[in-house]
C-alpha cells in the first residue's frame, strides 16, 4: 500500500497567557481552550462538516485535571463533533502537540481516516511542569541520568558549558532579537492572524484574550544585563533569555490530498517527513540537531533546501547551538523565526509544536518563493522533533 499525501488545510491558536493569577486563562479550563480552537477551525473551513472529522488528537504534558481523561476524546465531545469521531491524547513533553500532529498525519497517510484535527494544550498555571510527577528513584541513585536532566534550566546551563564560546551576552542578544522581531510582526498585523480571540473571565472581569502576554516590545540589552541566574550561581541562563511559563492551545486541520481536492479546499502545505531523536537528557537542548539531520536524511533533502526554519526557543543557548551546527548567521538570520519565537510569545509546552507549524503556514503565504520549511524543537528528558513541510502556495 502506498502512503497517501497528507496536507495541512488550516491552523489556529489561542493567545498565550502568563501562567499566573493575572494571566488571561487563570480561571479558564484547558479543555475549553482546546474546544475554542476546534470550533474555530471548523468555522473557518465550512466545507468540512463536523461529521467528516474522524480523529481528534491532542498533546498535553501534564495529563491530569482539566488536561486529563483522554483530552482528545473529551474535547471532541465538548466541541460538538459527532460521537463517531474518535480521539486520544499523547505526551512527548514539549513536543506533545507536534507528536499529535504527526500521529494524526500518519493515520491519514495509511488510510485509517481522511480528516483529523490535532494539536497541543498546556495550562501551566493549573499544572506546573512536573509538579505531580514521581520520577523513578533509580534515575538518580543508579546515575542513569544526571539530576540536571529534571530541571530544564540546568540543561541550558550545561549547553553553555559544552559551548563556552556561546556567552551570556550572545544569549541575551538572541533573546532581544526574538522580542524585536515579534513586536514588528505584531505591528504589521501578522501575529493577530494566527490567534482566535477568546473571551475569558479574569480578576478584572471579562476580557478578550487576543494577544500574547509575555511579549516585551520595549526590551533592552541593558535591562537584561544583570538579571538573576536562577539555575546556577554566576550562571548564564536568565528569565530574559529563556521561554516563560504560559497557558495556551494550538491546533491544525489535516486531511488527505485527495479529500482536499474532493472538497474544493486549497491546502496550505504538504507533509514531507518527520523524525524524532534522542540525546543525553542533561543536554536536552541538542535535540533539534539530530532530529533535523534525521528528517533531512529520510526525505533526501539538504539543509540548504529549507527556506524557513521555525525553531522553538526554549532557551536562547539551545538556538545558538543549532545555528552554529547548521551555519546560520547569529543572532538574526532571516531564515530562522522571522516573526520571533517562544522567548517572545511564550512556550505552553505541548502547544508549541503546532504553533511553529501555524507560523510556517502563514510565512509560506508571504513567501511563495520558498518551497520547504522546517519546524523543530527540543524536548525534556533528551529528545528532539523535526517536521518538514512543502509550501503548496509556492511559485
Amino acid at each position: 500500500m502506498k502512503a497517501r499525501e497528507v496536507v495541512l488545510v488550516d491552523g489556529i491558536r489561542t493567545a498565550f497567557g502568563k501562567a499566573k493569577e493575572d494571566g488571561f486563562f487563570w480561571n479558564t479550563r484547558a479543555d475549553d481552550m482546546v474546544v475554542k480552537v476546534i470550533r474555530e477551525l471548523l468555522r473557518r473551513n465550512p466545507q468540512v462538516k463536523p461529521e467528516m472529522v474522524e480523529e481528534n488528537v491532542w498533546g498535553a504534558t501534564t495529563q491530569e485535571g482539566d488536561q486529563g481523561l483522554t483530552i482528545g476524546r473529551t474535547t471532541a465531545i465538548l466541541a460538538g463533533l459527532p460521537v463517531e469521531c474518535s480521539g486520544f491524547a499523547v505526551d512527548r513533553m514539549c513536543a506533545g502537540g507536534m507528536t499529535a500532529v504527526t500521529c494524526a498525519a500518519s493515520e491519514i497517510a495509511l488510510g485509517a481516516c481522511d480528516i483529523a484535527i490535532a494539536g497541543g494544550v498546556e495550562h501551566m498555571g493549573h499544572h506546573p511542569m512536573g509538579a505531580t510527577a514521581d520520577p523513578n528513584p533509580r534515575f538518580l541513585t543508579e546515575r542513569i541520568v544526571s539530576e540536571d536532566a529534571l530541571v530544564m534550566g540546568k540543561t541550558a546551563e550545561n549547553l553553555h558549558d559544552m559551548f563556552p564560546e556561546i556567552t551570556k551576552e550572545m544569549s541575551d542578544e538572541y533573546a532581544y532579537w526574538s522580542h524585536k522581531k515579534a513586536a514588528k510582526a505584531y505591528e504589521e498585523g501578522k501575529i493577530q492572524k494566527t490567534i482566535v480571540p477568546m473571551t475569558v473571565y479574569t480578576k478584572q472581569g471579562w476580557v478578550v484574550a487576543d494577544h500574547d502576554q509575555q511579549l516585551r516590545p520595549d526590551v533592552t540589552l541593558e535591562g537584561m544585563k544583570n538579571l538573576r541566574t536562577p539555575f546556577r550561581v554566576m550562571g548564564k541562563v536568565t528569565p530574559a533569555n529563556s521561554s516563560g511559563l504560559n497557558d495556551g492551545a494550538a491546533g491544525v486541520l489535516l486531511m488527505s490530498a485527495e479529500k482536499a481536492k474532493e472538497l474544493g479546499i486549497q491546502p496550505k502545505m504538504r507533509l514531507v517527513g518527520y523524525a524524532y531523536a534522542g540525546v543525553h537528557p542533561e543536554v536536552m537542548g541538542l535535540g533539534p540537531i539530530p532530529a533535523t539531520k534525521k528528517v533531512l536524511q529520510r526525505t533526501g533533502l539538504s539543509f540548504n533546501d529549507i527556506g524557513i526554519i521555525e525553531l522553538n526557543e526554549a532557551f536562547a543557548v539551545q538556538c545558538l547551538v543549532f545555528m552554529k551546527e547548521f551555519g546560520l548567521k547569529a543572532p538574526d538570520d532571516e531564515r530562522l523565526n522571522p516573526w520571533g519565537g517562544a522567548i517572545a510569545f511564550g512556550h505552553p509546552l505541548a502547544a508549541s509544536g503546532p504553533r511553529l507549524m501555524i507560523h510556517l503556514m502563514h510565512l509560506f503565504q508571504e513567501r511563495p518563493d520558498v518551497r520547504y520549511g522546517l519546524a523543530t524543537m527540543c524536548v525534556g528528558l533528551g529528545q528532539g522533533g523535526a517536521v518538514i513541510w512543502e509550501n503548496l502556495m509556492a511559485k
